[in-house]
This record gives C-alpha cells, sequence and structure tokens, in this order.
C-alpha cells in the first residue's frame, strides 16, 4: 500500500506535464471529507491517506505518496439533491432563504450560480418543497462550502470528522412534521441553541 501524507491544494506550483500523467484516486465528499482512509487510483495501486487532522481533500487537489509519486484527487459523481427556484412559485429569495436554513442546520451546502446541492435527505427535501423549491435527485460532483474561515493550506476545517453530512436532520424533521405547510421558514430557533444541539447531536 502506498502511503500519502502530503496534500497540495489544487497542484498549485506543478507542473501541468506531470499532473496529466499522475493517475488518478476518484473519491465522494464522504471519503474527501476525511483525513486518514484508503482508496484505490486509476492504476490499481492501494492507498492509504493519512493527512493532518481536519483536512478536507477537494477536486483538483494533489496528493503526494512517501515515494514522491502524485495522485490527482477527482471530485466523484454521487448521489446528490439539486435544488432551484425554478418552480411556479419559487424566487431567488427562497433559494437564498434556504441557503440559510440549511447553514443554520450545519448542512454541508454547495452554492452555485441558480441552485445549491445538498446529500439525499428526504426530510430536508420535503421542507425545502414547501419552501416553494424545485428539488431534484442527481448524480453529480459534490463540493460544499468549506466555511468563511477554513484554511487554505490542506483545506483544514474546524468541523467535527463527518460533521456536516446529512446534519441538522432532528431540527429538520421536527420543522418537516410539527410546522404549518408553507411557513417552514418561522420556525428556526437562535442560532447559538441550534448549534449546541446539533454538536450535542452529531459529535462523535
Amino acid at each position: 500500500m502506498l502511503t500519502v501524507n502530503k496534500l497540495i491544494p489544487r497542484g498549485r506550483g506543478l507542473a501541468a506535464a506531470l499532473l496529466k500523467r499522475a493517475p488518478e484516486i476518484a473519491l465522494d465528499w464522504d471519503t474527501r471529507s476525511k483525513s486518514r482512509f484508503e482508496a484505490t487510483d486509476s492504476s490499481g495501486r492501494r492507498i492509504g491517506v493519512f493527512l493532518a487532522r481536519g483536512s478536507i481533500v477537494r477536486g483538483g487537489d494533489v496528493l503526494l505518496g512517501e515515494d514522491g509519486s502524485m495522485l490527482r484527487a477527482v471530485a466523484a459523481p454521487q448521489p446528490v439533491l439539486v435544488v432551484s427556484a425554478c418552480s411556479e412559485h419559487g424566487t431567488p429569495v427562497d433559494l437564498a432563504r434556504a441557503a440559510y436554513h440549511l447553514g443554520n442546520r450545519h448542512v454541508a451546502v454547495e452554492v452555485a450560480p441558480g441552485h445549491l446541492k445538498i446529500e439525499p435527505d428526504p426530510v430536508l427535501a420535503q421542507m425545502l418543497r414547501r419552501m416553494h423549491l424545485t428539488v431534484a435527485e442527481a448524480s453529480e460532483a459534490f463540493e460544499p462550502e468549506g466555511g468563511a474561515y477554513q484554511s487554505e493550506p490542506g483545506h483544514a476545517h474546524h468541523d467535527h470528522e463527518g460533521h456536516g453530512h446529512g446534519s441538522g436532520h432532528a431540527q429538520a424533521q421536527a420543522q418537516a412534521h410539527g410546522e404549518d405547510q408553507g411557513h417552514a421558514h418561522d420556525h428556526d430557533h437562535d442560532h447559538g441553541h441550534d448549534h449546541a444541539h446539533d454538536h450535542g447531536h452529531k459529535s462523535r
């Protein structure tokens, strides 16, 4: 097994010709959000990744093996929910409101022009549809936001490992079953309360 313990964000400073010849390692978000994992690269080698605690791997990053070999990280397609304001009654304001509520629940969210992406969650999907948004299933690369204070080297973050994957489920479930139809956005608690509740619920 090849051991990897160094990450170069986006392969900065490396020659394009070298990167083009490097094997790829395709990883979904659940794997890339961990600092320690095993995987197989495109040449069939078994890879053991041991990065600094809290590191995440983004598509386009380069992993360096102990033998000096390079691996190009690829964000593998995975099941996601694509959330957009394309329904009959939806507006861009509804999409911005959805981003706020998802973030308030510490759900991993990818923000793109005209839509959001989250990992599949039927309770959250129900909540979002009640907010007049279109929620469609897809299989695509998933690159959620890393947080405003995320440091670039190694893409370190301050969440617990695996913290954001489908998190906030309990709050969303309570909202989905306990609110009046069409008023999902009126039920949020104070962020400090949500934050304490979420960490108590999700810490591992």
